[in-house]
């Protein structure tokens, strides 16, 4: 069962009054899902900004950090705006607006330009400019420039790059054009910037960053939305873990990631109100598709509160979502990974998988530079010239899979943040070998889709009977309806369910 939409609401940045009083009450809740602006001051903060409340009559409320930059506000010192758990409305809704933020986010604007934004979504350049400033109240190259300068006052402050590599990195055009970005945005130069970060440093005994030939290793706080189920993702990742491309325990998870510059490595760990990251970077330039990448995988960007909401209102979910707060669903790294993976996974189990994913990547992975027993998961290129080479099994599903990568590698199917879940559900499952769950299974985790519930998987039916719900398919199906649009969460729960 694939998602469908949610009933169209008001957004909430276009709510004055419910803004007002989440910034009265400075409730942490509603940072990143808005920005508050006060034109009094010419500074824009996220709600639970500890200053002083100001008078109602002199904000203004925007949907991103870009909409204030272009209406002349600059950041906050004190509460640091650009720094919050991204809105969960893109991934709740699915419209253009949604999916373009997703992509500017992995910054395609740095590496393909607007023309590049336009083409992956199917849209004209204009149309596309249209539909953003409508929406989000600024343009695509307002939203990739606000991206760019939170990207740069992570490496500013972060790392020892020169400043004039910090501004290539980020992706500026030019070290001016950089230097006036940081100073419109902040309100200080980029060295004023890092030699305030190093004194923080010092004062709180933090270790300085370090470059060298292995790439560059930044440390990083990534914020989220409380309560957080840290044990519960942490746990999932770990039973799926392939050697040599990520490995997880109690306390963190860490695996190599593919970005369009080189690889990198990632350890997240769960610290009280933030996840710790740890990067290592081939290409700088990486440095902001690797964050959303990290963010996406613990699906930080959520509103537990939202999803408690719905959720506890059904009386058999409700035990579970109180037992277990803040359950997240698992995010995925790379689209094409996750298909194949999947793939391999069908009618077999969760240790089978993990298995044959191993044995694929141990002949077909790419070394990562600095640590000889980190491997890339293989290329869908790989698979599908030398897949026939390692994959056992039956040899129709052995075809399949094959198909399916050559698909992959020639981007006849695209699987990438940007993509509407129909359509792409539609080319999934034009694929041989790839059926309903497995289509919707992507949905999920590629694209965070939050509405999808796996009705087809027999585990899951298996938790909707301990809970004392229908587990057949069409009971199943309806009693869903009151879950939406947090049906992926509460597929979350019944999969728990199933191991009590």
């Amino acid at each position: 069962m694939t998602a469908i939409a949610a009933p169209a609401e008001q957004a909430l940045w276009r709510d004055p009054e419910r803004c007002y009083r989440a910034v009265a009450s400075r409730d942490a809740r509603f940072d990143g899902q808005f920005i508050t602006a006060v034109r009094t001051t010419g500074i824009y903060c996220r709600p639970s900004c500890p200053a002083l409340t100001p008078r109602q009559e002199n904000v203004r409320f925007y949907p991103t950090a870009a909409a204030a930059q272009a209406a002349g506000f600059r950041a906050c010192r004190r509460c640091l705006p650009d720094a919050v758990p991204g809105s969960p409305e893109w991934n709740v809704r699915a419209d253009l607006a949604a999916r373009a933020m997703r992509l500017i986010a992995d910054g395609v604007v740095e590496r393909e330009g607007v023309p590049g934004l336009a083409r992956r979504l199917g849209y004209s350049e204009r149309q596309l400019g249209r539909v953003l400033t409508t929406e989000l109240g600024a343009g695509p190259l307002a939203l990739a420039r606000a991206h760019r300068a939170h990207s740069a006052r992570l490496l500013i402050e972060l790392s020892e790059l020169p400043l004039a590599d910090v501004a290539f990195a980020a992706g500026f055009a030019s070290v001016r054009q950089f230097n006036d970005t940081i100073r419109e945005v902040f309100a200080r130069t980029p060295s004023q910037l890092r030699t305030a970060a190093a004194a923080a440093r010092r004062r709180a005994g933090a270790a300085e960053p370090e470059a060298g030939t292995a790439g560059t290793r930044l440390s990083l706080r990534l914020p989220f939305r409380p309560p957080f189920d840290a044990a519960g993702i942490l746990g999932f990742f770990a039973a799926r873990a392939v050697p040599g491309v990520e490995s997880a325990d109690e306390h963190s998870y860490t695996r190599t990631l593919r970005l369009p510059h080189g690889a990198a490595s990632v350890t997240l760990t769960p610290q009280d109100g933030h996840v710790r990251c740890d990067l290592q970077l081939a290409d700088v330039r990486d440095l902001g598709a690797a964050v959303t990448r990290a963010r996406r995988l613990l699906d930080l960007d959520a509103d537990p509160d939202a999803v408690a909401r719905v959720l506890g209102a059904d009386p058999a979910l409700a035990p579970a979502v109180a037992a277990t707060p803040g359950i997240r669903v698992p995010g995925a790294a790379d689209g094409a990974e996750l298909v194949l993976r999947a793939m391999l996974g069908q009618q077999v189990s969760v240790a089978a998988a993990r298995t044959a994913a191993a044995r694929l990547t141990a002949a077909l992975g790419d070394p990562v530079p600095w640590q000889d027993d980190l491997l890339l998961f293989p290329t869908a290129a790989a698979v599908a010239e030398r897949g026939h080479e390692v994959l056992r099994g039956p040899q129709r599903r052995v075809d399949a899979i094959l198909g399916a990568a050559a698909a992959l590698a020639s981007g006849d199917v695209d699987v990438h943040v940007g993509r509407d879940p129909g359509e792409l559900r539609d080319e999934l499952l034009a694929l041989t070998g790839i059926g309903p769950w497995t289509a919707d299974y992507v949905l999920m985790r590629v694209l965070g889709a939050p509405d999808v519930l796996l009705t087809g998987d027999l585990v899951l039916r298996k938790g909707a009977a301990a809970l004392g719900i229908a587990d057949d398919i069409p009971a199943l199906t309806e009693r869903a309806q009151a879950w939406r649009p947090w049906r992926s969460y509460a597929g979350m729960y019944l999969w728990r369910s199933s191991q009590a």
